[in-house]
């Protein structure tokens, strides 16, 4: 069996440019995707735009172009599809990681199609597969959806919107703007400083006019097959008609993977530990890049700021772990 310089656990962005990386190094590699090319970009809202400019969202000096200031989501679907194929990327897709282990300087990966073997592991999964549950009553009900894809559904329905990032910021917007009734549950006092600047004067005006109902410092307590029940700033309980529940409350990296991997997890954010200056975990070897890096805190980490992990993964590897492989806690 082929023994890899390096497997790249997931697709995405940041995970793409660790293989184009690799290849400059001329290292044998294997992308390892358990979706479709840039699997979260792909589940993100279908009029998704980006907070940050083309040029911030480039990897491997690869130009991309785009026809407004902002692109979206289908823009970058073409752009970083478009790289794998051009480049003729090494990856496998539909093929989910299931283990990683060591056996000596050798990891062993098993997946849902084989098992491979590897010097060096980077995991690079994101955090938009496991929702941030609320854990309450009926949250599994059918009605309640954890992800938001297009307005449409919601056309004269009652809905209630649970957070107020720029998901759910979306969401209320777009579904208010095709007829839909719309209620947000907001657990803080006021909507996220992290939302758009051009979106937030909307979404705030929409609230003040009472087109758009919002109740903040209040929580859902129980979702039923026709209301949702939640507890307002003044404690007072209230129930109002509902028809669907979007749970935008954001999303987790998957911890339990993470530490079967070895990988130490540290406060109550669960951070992962990784040398800062290599992304080397404290398993040799075994590299974090990405938004996985930032544990609980999504927020730390995008494509923009963490393209650069690539190069100093890679370069570390090439180098012979000029740093003799110790790794130190991490800075968050």
């Amino acid at each position: 069996m082929e023994i890899l310089d390096i497997l790249i656990i997931g697709g995405g962005p940041i995970g793409l440019n660790c293989a184009l990386e690799a290849r400059k190094n001329n290292l044998t590699y294997l992308v390892i995707e358990k979706g479709t090319i840039v699997n979260s970009l792909y589940n993100y809202p279908l009029y998704m735009r980006f907070f940050s400019t083309a040029e911030k969202l480039e990897i491997d000096d690869i130009p991309f172009i785009s026809t407004a200031p902002k692109p979206g989501r289908q823009e970058a679907l073409e752009y970083y599809q478009g790289i794998a194929r051009q480049r003729e990327i090494n990856i496998n897709l539909y093929e989910k990681v299931l283990k990683v282990s060591k056996a000596g300087d050798i990891f062993n990966i098993e997946t849902s199609k084989a098992v491979y073997k590897a010097k060096n592991v980077i995991i690079s999964t994101g955090f938009y597969d496991i929702p941030n549950l609320m854990n309450i009553p009926g949250e599994d009900l059918p009605k309640v959806k954890h992800y938001y894809t297009e307005p449409y559904p919601y056309a004269k329905q009652k809905i209630v919107i649970v957070g107020s990032s720029n998901s759910a910021v979306d969401a209320a917007l777009e579904t208010y703007r095709k007829g839909a009734d719309v209620t947000m549950i907001i657990r803080n006092p006021e909507i996220s400083k992290s939302v758009k600047y051009w979106v937030k004067p909307d979404i705030e005006n929409r609230i003040t006019e009472g087109s758009i109902k919002a109740y903040f410092n209040s929580e859902i307590t129980e979702i039923t097959d026709n209301a949702v029940i939640f507890r307002d700033k003044n404690g007072t309980i209230n129930e109002i008609e509902n028809d669907f529940v979007l749970a935008l409350t954001g999303y987790l990296p998957d911890f339990e993977f993470l530490r079967s991997s070895g990988i130490e997890l540290q406060g109550d954010c669960l951070n992962p530990m990784y040398h800062p200056e290599t992304m080397e975990t404290n398993v040799p070897n075994l590299y974090l890049a990405g938004v996985v890096c930032g544990g609980k805190d999504t927020h730390l980490w995008f494509i923009e700021n963490s393209r650069i992990h690539a190069e100093m993964i890679v370069g570390n590897i090439v180098s012979g772990k000029e740093s003799g492989g110790k790794t130190r806690e991490s800075k968050f």
